[in-house]
């Protein structure tokens, strides 16, 4: 039954795997992110539901165990913090070239390095260009809240298994830290051996029997024109994902003549900026992305032909405002605003920064 609960960013995700009926969750402490791993803990999930809870030996170790589990068919999932998942990009890499879906929770803190432990979005690039190698994609979502930080881990895991692709939650320190109410979904069983097998068979190794051949995991093809025959399947793929999966949400948008883009915190934190706008008689509007791959380029497209500017606020130097330029095409001018280091920009900070480049 659904239940209403005030919980931490981290454990609502934590608990949501519970709820989704997960097999196992492998992972390593780290700053932000460590009550994802102690709320399972503590809470016991395999008295619960049989859910394994294994604390692995690092990062590597924690990703290579997930490649393991997907492999099976069965649920499963990780989570991290910034340096944690620069450490799983080999194994993320392999479970994109495998077909094997997942979930991977990166809460992000300020880096480069060791950084911080403050909330941060610097992770952009390495979560929806690739931080591995070859051409691959994840499956990339970014709650705003700690009712979608729970709600999102079930929509991965959902997608991850549609598509057959790794998805990754991207949240941050911010978000994973602050404690809200939510409303928690019923409860997903388990699947069965039968049902993983009815519903994975094609793909996983289930074992071979007198009526079905086993199955072969692996992302190695040492003759080149097959690699590339599975790339194009890949590229087809994430087409597909392209135009069925974007997510975003358009705040006031329609009648204004500027728009903020962002994602995760700082789309929060622009909400005061646009209310401090329009005190000011400024059409401002925010675009507001809930999937970060697929990114929703039509919209930004749309928007170089109404608009008369966007603002790309986010938690880092630059790296989002990359991809809304890139699909404006320049026709409009496109600014960027952001902290690094962990510090949160103000309302105030954002709506000055926009008055210096647009008014």
């Amino acid at each position: 039954m659904k239940e209403l609960k005030l919980m931490k960013g981290n454990e609502a995700m934590a608990e949501a795997a519970i709820r989704c009926g997960a097999d196992g969750y492998f992972g390593y402490p780290i700053t932000p992110q460590s009550e994802v791993l102690e709320y399972l803990m503590a809470e016991r999930p395999w008295d619960r539901t049989g859910m394994v809870v294994l604390q692995a030996e690092s990062e590597v170790a924690s990703i290579n165990m997930l490649y393991g589990g997907a492999s099976t068919g069965k649920k499963v999932i990780t989570s991290s913090s910034s340096p944690g998942i620069s450490l799983m990009q080999e194994g993320l890499s392999y479970l994109a070239g495998a077909e094997l879906p997942c979930v991977v929770i990166n809460v992000v803190r300020g880096g480069p390095g060791l950084g911080d432990i403050q909330p941060s979005q610097s992770d952009y690039f390495q979560s929806v260009k690739g931080g591995g190698h070859g051409d691959y994609k994840l499956f990339v979502i970014a709650p705003s809240s700690v009712q979608e930080s729970a709600d999102f881990v079930k929509h991965a895991f959902d997608v991850a298994f549609k598509y057959r692709i790794p998805a990754l939650i991207l949240s941050d320190g911010a978000i994973g830290q602050m404690m809200e109410k939510v409303e928690l979904f019923e409860s997903i069983p388990r699947r069965t051996d039968e049902e993983v097998i009815e519903q994975c068979g094609s793909w996983a190794t289930t074992g071979k029997t007198e009526d079905r051949e086993r199955n072969i995991i692996t992302s190695l093809d040492l003759i080149p024109e097959r690699l590339e025959e599975h790339n194009a399947k890949l590229q087809a793929k994430y087409k597909e994902i392209e135009e069925n999966e974007i997510l975003y949400e358009e705040i006031q948008t329609e009648d204004a003549d500027y728009i903020i883009v962002a994602y995760g915190t700082s789309a929060r934190i622009s909400q005061k900026t646009l209310q401090l706008a329009r005190e000011k008689g400024i059409k401002l509007g925010i675009l507001r992305l809930i999937t970060l791959w697929p990114f929703p380029k039509k919209v930004i497209a749309k928007y170089a032909n109404t608009k008369k500017g966007l603002l790309a606020v986010e938690m880092s130097e630059g790296q989002l405002v990359e991809d809304v330029r890139l699909n404006v095409e320049g026709k409009i001018p496109v600014y960027h605003y952001g902290r690094s280091g962990g510090i949160i920009p103000t309302p105030d900070e954002v709506l000055t920064a926009f008055e210096k480049h647009f008014m």
